[in-house]
């Protein structure tokens, strides 16, 4: 495999309920935005001239997706494979059809996992990367919630703007957040694939 000089045009993008499993999104999803945290912290003047650092806590991340899906949801999210709606993340899912999707008080997790790789082959987001033979690069985000998807038809095609945010660290200080990458030339390396999400594994 050549030189990567960077990733573009594509990438694979898998979204799993917490107990379920990780559902293929790439095929509505046209546009990511990845809104990481910040770390920010404010400098305090002191009379001298000197300045104290006041660090500040870490902000939470947001991923916007622009998608284009035709249906209102994915069926059932805990056995789907591809997803082609996304009002059920957001409240809960109609594994029937006629597909009907009320609001609810729902606040399920969720992880996202998105994957840059040249192993075009690939269709699993969170499958394993061997390098040198391919290469790649991946963020994911676990224990996070859906906190809008909204409809838009103003310039003729129906789409939806859809949010995913998520804090950085869970109630026990465990990481939420995690990016990896495998690059080589010449040595084996292995990204490994994630593992099923549940209460106890994000990764």
């Amino acid at each position: 495999m050549g030189r990567v000089d960077g990733w573009s045009e594509w990438c694979l993008i898998g979204i799993a309920a917490q107990g379920g499993t990780n559902i293929a999104f790439q095929g509505v999803i046209a546009d990511v935005d990845i809104e990481l945290g910040e770390k920010p912290f404010e400098s305090i003047a002191m009379l001298s001239g000197a300045r104290v650092v006041k660090f500040m806590p870490e902000t939470d991340t947001t991923v916007t997706f622009t998608a284009y899906p035709i249906q209102a949801g994915s069926g059932d999210i805990s056995a789907a494979t591809t997803g082609v709606g996304f009002y059920d993340l957001l409240h809960s899912e109609d594994i029937a059809q006629p597909t009907s999707i009320p609001v609810t008080l729902a606040r399920d997790k969720y992880r996202v996992c998105i994957l840059w790789t040249d192993k075009t082959t690939e269709t699993d987001a969170t499958a394993a990367i061997v390098a040198p033979t391919n290469n790649g690069i991946r963020f994911v985000a676990a224990d996070g919630h859906f906190i809008s998807a909204k409809p838009s038809f103003t310039d003729g095609i129906l789409k939806w703007v859809v949010k995913f945010k998520v804090p950085p660290r869970d109630s026990a200080g465990a990481a939420n957040i995690m990016i990896e990458s495998v690059y080589s030339t010449s040595t084996t390396y292995t990204m490994t694939a994630l593992q099923s999400y549940t209460s106890t594994v994000k990764w």
